[in-house]
């Protein structure tokens, strides 16, 4: 049988093979396009049972078995998986773009809409109703017919565009490497990142230490590398990346523009002056005036602070560093340094004491404090023999949810970290479906037969993560359609785990998930003080940074100048709330795939709008004494129960009892 098409249990990870996709694929397609013309004969009722039931438990069906192929094209690339992933990915996209234009259903949905039976649906699903009925109007169901055709060729166009945009980057990621044969260029850079480098030269065959542009080689170079050429050379690669700079057939940059061309076309169609718009109607801002104000009010509050950082810094590295010109690729050496100086504490020293297993298991810790839940690895077919398996269960032995957890980086895997839905909870006849996260990181992986060490910030991202995951796995909710993440809306969806962030700063927390990887001893007290001391170091730099990132995507997708190129943009909006100005060769947007290839295109401003509902909610648990399982429970219930079933805001005011305010953002982040 077919792996891809057995939708029994958990996926078959160690049999699955490129050769499955197309026949399962095709298969699907069929059987969900024979089910849809079945559904809009006229003697089907447009009742939920009848055809909304049916219509959800095909398009899981098909979200199952595409979310497997898809899941190993980000975590396990290859050629062969690659060819197939491409061939198959327009036959999805047109599919689901002839959902959203089908009359048939549209009908269906607003003929059930009108219906006596509305009222005795539950919320969860008048809100699916709701929501169904919005995206068939942005699905181009109500465009005229002669206009049908072109708008589902731009659906097709941009999710090729979209996949290639990322292939490229990971392409273009991999095609750099460097061999060190002289250890003294390497100075300043820890040990056990040297090991690593030692490694990846070993595995390829060669002497000496061999460097690369994924995050656990670049990062470590730019950060206490004393090379200055090397950091450069570094920074130069890192920063051109899937440009006119490298091989021709892995630039985005004509992507880029044909990306935003055909968003902007498909605004037209559907009536909206902008993209911007129409990625702003299933989110809680209003308008992108709205955010555009919220963003340049967050960087006039901002600046002032980045500003004196950035003095600080640049005084800094001329006095002591010898460096009177700082440069982008010193900024993040200069800035250790400062760090070291003012607060006697490096990263480095910090992650001695954070192994990934202690590290676990006080994120474990967390959670089972918090939720009353336990956790336990378990077993499951999997896709490579780094990734783990894990079991949520209630404190009766009732299992809760389940979660793949991928940690290191590889050539394989695509950069970053993120979440995403394997099994989603929902009531089946056979009973409640329990939901299966994946989580993905790019950590470095153990050397020299030691444990794998993470950084303090690699901490952060895991429970960033992590706070992603319960929002999927600890719903209550019973309907696919706002189970979960699912119909969340996207400027909300970062509360869960922005909100998990703020329990690393927590000593109870801290402290029960370190051990020195030579001693065992605990991180010293004394030493968590320095760090919460330095918590808001350069936290002004940090901010605008991402008011950088914001505003040049809002603008992109609503206001793009005609003539003005994604990067002429970029560079105008540095100028007005940058305070770190990159040399002009940094193509930062070609490889900007949260927007271009991710889901946040004229969202990325939900980082810092959601920071404001996470700070606010967490300031709750600050005024009840930290890992507060009362506040905890009321969390769960409030936020992270109830999926996408009722508007983010509303399950905020439930959780804090009041609108949010920005003053919690503001003090987390020393800017008060």
């Amino acid at each position: 049988m077919n792996p891809l098409l057995d939708f029994s249990g958990l996926p078959r990870y160690s049999e699955i093979r490129p050769d499955h996709v197309t026949p399962a694929v095709d298969q699907l397609l069929a059987e969900n396009r024979a089910l849809v013309d079945a559904l809009c004969l006229p003697d089907v009722p447009a009742t939920w049972a009848a055809f909304v039931q049916p219509l959800d438990d095909a398009n899981e069906r098909l979200s199952r078995a595409w979310g497997q192929v898809s899941h190993l094209h980000s975590v396990l690339d290859s050629p062969e998986l690659r060819e197939v992933y491409n061939a198959n990915l327009p036959k999805i996209t047109q599919y689901y773009a002839e959902l959203g234009q089908h009359e048939g259903l549209f009908r269906r949905y607003k003929a059930l809409a009108a219906s006596p039976e509305l009222g005795k649906l539950s919320p969860a699903r008048r809100k699916i109703v709701d929501n169904e009925l919005r995206d068939f109007r942005l699905g181009g169901a109500e465009l005229p017919e002669a206009d049908k055709p072109r708008f589902m060729a731009i659906q097709e166009e941009l999710s090729k565009l979209s996949a290639k945009f990322e292939e490229n980057l990971l392409d273009a990621t991999n095609a750099w490497s460097k061999l060190i044969t002289d250890e003294a260029q390497l100075a300043g850079l820890p040990e056990d990142a040297k090991a690593m480098f030692q490694e990846m030269a070993q595995a390829a065959g060669q002497a000496g230490w061999k460097l690369n542009l994924q995050a656990p080689s670049f990062l470590p170079v730019m950060q206490f590398c004393s090379n200055r050429a090397l950091r450069e050379e570094m920074y130069r690669a890192y920063t051109t990346r899937a440009s006119e700079f490298g091989p021709e057939n892995l630039d985005n940059t004509s992507l880029i523009s044909r990306i935003l061309a055909l968003r902007a076309e498909a605004a037209r169609l559907l009536g909206f002056a902008s993209y911007a718009q129409v990625s702003l109607e299933p989110k809680m801002a209003e308008s992108p005036r709205e955010v555009l104000d919220f963003l340049e009010n967050l960087a006039a509050r901002a600046k002032p602070y980045a500003e004196q950082d950035m003095v600080e810094l640049r005084d800094f590295a001329a006095k002591e560093l010898g460096l009177p010109d700082l440069q982008a690729w010193d900024v993040a050496y200069a800035s250790e340094k400062l760090r070291e100086a003012r607060y006697a504490f490096s990263e480095n020293e910090v992650k001695q004491y954070l192994q990934e297993p202690r590290v676990l298991a006080g994120l474990f810790r967390v959670i089972e404090t918090l939720y009353g839940l336990e956790i336990r690895e378990d077993a499951a077919p999997v896709w490579h023999e780094d990734v783990k398996f894990f079991a949520l269960r209630d404190r009766q032995g009732q299992l809760v949810g389940q979660f793949y957890l991928d940690l290191y980086a590889r050539d394989t895997k695509r950069g970053g970290a993120w979440m995403d839905d394997a099994i989603t909870r929902r009531r089946k006849d056979e009973g409640i479906q329990t939901p299966v996260a994946y989580l993905n990181c790019n950590f470095t992986r153990p050397v020299g037969g030691k444990p794998a060490l993470l950084t303090h910030d690699d901490v952060i991202t895991l429970f960033h993560e992590f706070g992603h995951g319960l929002h999927h796995l600890l719903t209550k909710v019973e309907d696919l359609g706002v189970s979960g993440i699912n119909g969340v809306e996207w400027d909300a969806v970062e509360l869960p785990s922005q909100f998990m962030e703020n329990f690393c700063w927590e000593w109870d927390v801290l402290k029960h998930m370190t051990g020195h990887v030579e001693t065992g001893e605990p991180l010293p007290e004394a030493l968590f003080r320095k760090m919460l001391a330095a918590k808001n170091f350069q936290a002004g730099m940090q901010t605008v940074r991402q008011i950088e990132f914001a505003l040049f995507d809002m603008h992109l997708h609503h206001d793009l100048a005609p003539g003005q190129t994604a990067l002429g943009l970029l560079r105008e909006i540095r100028q007005r709330v940058a305070v770190v100005h990159p040399p002009e060769y940094n193509r930062f947007p070609n490889n900007f795939s949260h927007i271009f290839a991710g889901g946040y295109a004229a969202g990325y401003y939900s980082y810092k709008w959601a920071e404001v509902l996470s700070a606010d909610a967490y300031s709750l648990f600050e005024e009840n004494g930290g890992l507060n399982p009362d506040i905890g429970h009321r969390f769960w219930s409030e936020i992270l129960a109830q999926g996408g079933a009722r508007p983010a805001i509303e399950s905020f005011k439930a959780f804090r009892g009041r609108e949010p305010t920005i003053d919690a953002l503001l003090r987390h982040n020393g800017m008060a």
